[in-house]
This record gives structure tokens, sequence and C-alpha cells, in this order.
């Protein structure tokens, strides 16, 4: 809910998994009439994690695809965050969810102490409550990211980030925002349990 600030810029961020698969057998082009032709076997060629920040209000994205999904990928994932993306930001307001690698330890095992120290105090957290990850505005662009250009079989790393790079390249020159809101109100009638009951 809070207005658009340059100086203070709302990052949503959330990782998905992206699982390789290689077709057993050539699939049929398309020719006129008729539609491309895929088997239904594949195997299986391993797995990657698709690292994604949204700025919903201005309608930029930035996504890597990565071998891994460890601590060291988080933080320096968020390293660029900071440093290249939002070099002029005062604070980010990074909204994720709790997962293991989203914490300050994370930064400390990678950098310095006094670089870790310098990166955690440039982030204001929101993490999302436990379940309710459904609040981060990033899933839905992971969504949309999954539908649009990591469909059908993809088998390696490299594939994967081509079609990550013409994506966010296309979505970034268009702008896309997300315009939604999940107000108090809101989350007082969805998130009732959650909050606590008072009786006289």
């Amino acid at each position: 809910m809070r207005p658009y600030d340059p100086l203070r810029p709302q990052i949503c961020l959330d990782e998905g998994g992206m699982q390789f698969i290689k077709d057993t057998r050539e699939p049929l082009a398309m020719k006129k009439g008729k539609v491309k032709r895929e088997d239904y076997e594949y195997e299986r060629e391993g797995f990657c994690s698709v690292f994604l920040a949204c700025e919903p209000l201005r309608g930029k994205r930035f996504v890597e695809a990565k071998a891994r999904r460890t601590k060291a990928d988080f933080a320096l994932f968020v390293r660029d965050l900071i440093d290249v993306h939002y070099p002029e930001a005062e604070t980010i307001v990074l909204v994720m969810d709790n997962l293991n690698i989203h914490t300050p330890g994370s930064l400390y095992q990678v950098f310095a102490p006094q670089e870790a120290m310098r990166l955690w105090k440039k982030l204001e957290i929101h993490y999302t409550p436990l379940h309710g990850s459904w609040l981060n505005m990033a899933e839905i662009e992971l969504s949309v990211l999954s539908r649009q250009a990591l469909s059908g079989h993809l088998a390696t790393l490299e594939r994967v980030q081509e079609r990550i790079a013409v994506w966010q390249t296309k979505r970034n020159a268009q702008r896309v925002t997300i315009n939604w809101r999940f107000t108090t109100q809101d989350s007082r009638i969805k998130l009732k349990r959650l909050y606590p009951s008072i009786e006289a």
C-alpha cells in the first residue's frame, strides 16, 4: 500500500525449480494442417533453481537460473539486487518467504562480516506468514515465466537461461506491472485464524 519511492523500492523475491527434460524421440515438426507432435516419453536430465525478484509497482523483474539453490546463490543474488540493480536505493523493502536460506547467515557465510552487515542493513525484510507465500507477488511472476518461457522440454541450464533472458528483456520493455493489493482489512478476513481472539 506504500506509494512508489525510488529510494525505497519494494521488491518481491522468490525461487522456483525447473526440471531438465530431454526427448527420447525427435518430435515431428509442424506441417500445414498438423500441429507439432511430441512423444510422451522423456528422460530427466537434472534440475536447476530459478531466482526471481520483481518490483510490482514499476514493472521490473530480474531472473537468474542457477545450478543449485544454496545460501551462496541467494547471497550473490541479493548482492546484485543491492549493488547492480538498485545502487541508488537507500533501503530495499524486500518481501520473501521464510525459506531457510533467507537469513543474514547466508550473507555472512559468503561475504566478510563488514560486507555482509552492509548488505543486510540495506534491506527492510518482510517475511510472508507460514503457508502464506501466495502473498508474495514474485510467485505471480514465476507462474507467468513458467507458462510463457519455460514450458516444453528444456534439457540444459544454458537453454533455460536463454529463454529467461529473452522473456525478461521483453517483459521489462513492456513494463508489465502487478496491480494487486491485499489490504490490512482483507487480511483480517482472510487470515483471521492468525489474529488473537479476545473474549470478555
